[in-house]
C-alpha cells in the first residue's frame, strides 16, 4: 500500500486507474473550464500517463503517428502546449521531456524526482514561499511566480536492484 501522498512514479499502486482517473480528471477540468479537450490532446495525456517517465515530443509524435493521429512535430508541440498550459502536464527542463499532471485541477507547485537510472520521474509538492528561496525572494521584495525543482537520484526499484 502506497503511502497516503506519496509520489507515484515510485509508488506500487493501480496504474489502470491511476491513467483513467487522470484523463477523467482531465476531461472534466477542460469541460468545466469551457476548454476544447480534442481527441489530439486527449491521446498526447493518454500518452503522457502509459508510464510514469518524461517523454520528448518526438517520442509523443511517434506514438501519435503509430495511432493515426498525424506525423507533423505542431501536432505534436500545440497539444503538449495546450496540456501544459492548463496545468495537465509539465515540462521537466532538465531532460526537455514532458510528463502528465499527477494533480490534475489543483493548484500547486511541483517538484520533481528524476531517477538517474532508468528515468522514471515522481512528481510531488514543493513550497517555494516558505522555503530559503522564499525567505531570500521576501526579504529583497521579489514574487516568485514560477519555480522548477528537479531532483536527481536513484529511485527505490533502481536503488534495490543496485544493492542485490
Amino acid at each position: 500500500m502506497p503511502v497516503p501522498d506519496a509520489p507515484l512514479g515510485f509508488a506500487h499502486h493501480d496504474h489502470t486507474a491511476c491513467v483513467s482517473d487522470t484523463l477523467a480528471a482531465a476531461e472534466a477540468r477542460c469541460a468545466q473550464d469551457g476548454l476544447r479537450f480534442t481527441p489530439v490532446r486527449r491521446k498526447v495525456l493518454e500518452i503522457l500517463l502509459q508510464e510514469h517517465r518524461a517523454l520528448g515530443a518526438y517520442a509523443i509524435l511517434d506514438r501519435l503517428r503509430e495511432d493515426g493521429f498525424g506525423s507533423q512535430p505542431p501536432v505534436a508541440y500545440r497539444a503538449l502546449d495546450f496540456l501544459v498550459l492548463n496545468g495537465l502536464a509539465h515540462k521537466i527542463e532538465r531532460l526537455n521531456a514532458f510528463i502528465a499532471c499527477t494533480h490534475p485541477g489543483q493548484t500547486h507547485a511541483p517538484a520533481f524526482m528524476i531517477c538517474r537510472m532508468c528515468d522514471a520521474v515522481a512528481e510531488t509538492h514543493s513550497a517555494p514561499g516558505r522555503s530559503a528561496l522564499g525567505d531570500a525572494a521576501r526579504a529583497t521584495g521579489f514574487r516568485i511566480e514560477r519555480t522548477v525543482v528537479e531532483a536527481e537520484g536513484v529511485c527505490p526499484s533502481c536503488a534495490l536492484k543496485a544493492d542485490a
